[in-house]
């Protein structure tokens, strides 16, 4: 052990640094639904169930834009390792125009698909709630894609402490503004699920303000905007973005699609049950974006020793990455296990729902170290452009495998919501496997490649 330690020491000091802000900024995607369903869980199972709803349909479309907007940083990072900052600022110009159209459009398929939530056969009460509160979730859709689109590429250049610390205040005004409008505070009408609705718009609206005056104005980025334009567009620099955004993205959606297609399951269930998942699945998505933080770090990591053509350094970099999500998922594995019955108390204190979301928990911890080295695997990939095979492997893995099988385990065999989940955690488990088979090989072949250029 101590000799693995100092064989990757340089690159776990090096990775932390550049993960930690991430992780904290990834997390804040995910805190502003925990700290939704934490504000409303005390009014009832059905606001949270309603809020579970709005929350789960609009993660599909939220990792949509996170994969999208991710197709710039692995560009960014392999074009800082080759030095050339005039393509990096031409990168900018053209992802944030794909980011802002893409907002516009989604934001607007939120909207009309918010009028036809009947469709989805939940109880009538949870639906009623849930449609305003989703229609303000695709309102803040567009200004979040802002925040992204400059986000990206601060990150892509190795600065990551900025979106982190917007990240922080921005979870902080929700939490103030959500609590004020759903309690009725200060002269405010008590306006409930709407409320949380309401905050987490103006917190994605003042994020993604504060992040585009923070890159535009900083020093530091003007050697890279000097050929900044938004007028000069070229049909080949947006399809070498998409190229890489379009198959991040439906990584995303095929994962989550997953989780977000067995809440309609769990629904179909009853409130408590659907509650019951959103409590658990909210404590594990959390753990998830902290992975993703690791995994957004390990993609610029391995873009940029992508572009300097530095391949030892490339893998291990990569394994010291695996190392530090194994470690903090297998933290939150133990947290799981042992909090099992607690941590469902701070959202509700229905003995039925914290009943259920404690057993969902225990199959939560178990499928921690899947869900991590998958994402990682994914990240790492990614910076190697190496983006198809991967898309292909989620969609086996979830679609394929997870959902299906919940379906039979779930509703068919009557196991109701932990069946769903255990199918779930097999469709992690094949997606972690394949994908360090994957980064394996295709490290092997690069080094050899460059060993043997003939």
């Amino acid at each position: 052990m101590r000799q693995l330690y100092f064989k990757y020491k340089d690159f776990y000091k090096d990775n932390f640094s550049l993960a930690y802000p991430v992780v904290i900024s990834q997390l804040g995607h995910t805190l502003v639904g925990l700290s939704d369903s934490l504000i409303i869980g005390h009014t009832g199972k059905v606001p949270l169930a309603a809020v579970s709803l709005g929350n789960s349909l609009f993660t599909i479309f939220m990792v949509t834009g996170i994969g999208f907007s991710y197709g710039l940083t692995p560009l960014i990072a392999q074009e800082n390792g080759r030095g050339n900052k005039n393509a990096i600022g031409r990168l900018l110009s053209h992802s944030l125009v794909i980011n802002m159209i893409v907002g516009i459009l989604l934001s607007a398929v939120i909207y009309i698909g918010s009028t036809h939530l009947n469709l989805l056969k939940q109880e009538p009460d949870v639906a009623e709630q849930a449609r305003p509160f989703l229609r303000y979730l695709g309102f803040s859709f567009i200004p979040l894609m802002l925040f992204l689109s400059f986000k990206q590429f601060a990150e892509g250049l190795g600065f990551t402490r900025q979106a982190m610390n917007i990240s922080i205040i921005g979870n902080v005004i929700n939490i103030v503004i959500g609590i004020t409008l759903v309690y009725g505070f200060f002269g405010f009408p008590r306006m409930g699920v709407v409320g949380v609705g309401i905050a987490t718009f103006i917190d994605r609206l003042i994020m993604g303000i504060t992040m585009a005056f923070y890159v535009l104005r900083a020093p530091r980025f003007k050697p890279y905007l000097r050929v900044f334009s938004l007028s000069r567009l070229k049909a080949a620099t947006i399809k070498k973005i998409l190229g890489i955004g379009t198959p991040v993205a439906l990584q995303y959606i095929f994962e989550v699609s997953a989780f977000s297609g067995a809440a309609i399951m769990v629904g179909w269930m009853g409130a408590a049950e659907l509650a019951a998942h959103q409590i658990a699945l909210s404590l594990a998505a959390m753990t998830y974006m902290m992975a993703s933080g690791i995994s957004a770090a390990a993609g610029i990591r391995s873009g940029n020793n992508f572009g300097k053509k530095d391949f030892q350094s490339l893998r291990l970099s990569a394994i010291a990455s695996y190392h530090m999500v194994l470690v903090l998922m297998g933290g939150a594995a133990l947290l799981f296990t042992f909090g099992n019955q607690l941590l469902p108390t701070m959202y509700i204190n229905d003995p039925q729902v914290v009943h259920i979301a404690s057993g969902l928990l225990v199959i939560a911890a178990f499928f921690q170290l899947f869900d991590g080295t998958q994402v990682v695997g994914l990240g790492i990939l990614r910076g190697l452009g190496d983006v198809r095979v991967p898309t292909l492997i989620t969609m086996v893995a979830y679609w394929v495998i997870g959902l299906p099988l919940g379906y039979y385990l779930g509703i068919t065999l009557g196991f109701g919501v932990e069946g769903v989940w255990w199918a779930l955690l097999l469709g992690l488990l094949v997606a972690s496997a394949l994908l360090f088979v994957r980064f394996h090989t295709k490290t092997k072949k690069l080094d050899q490649d460059l060993q043997n250029p003939f």
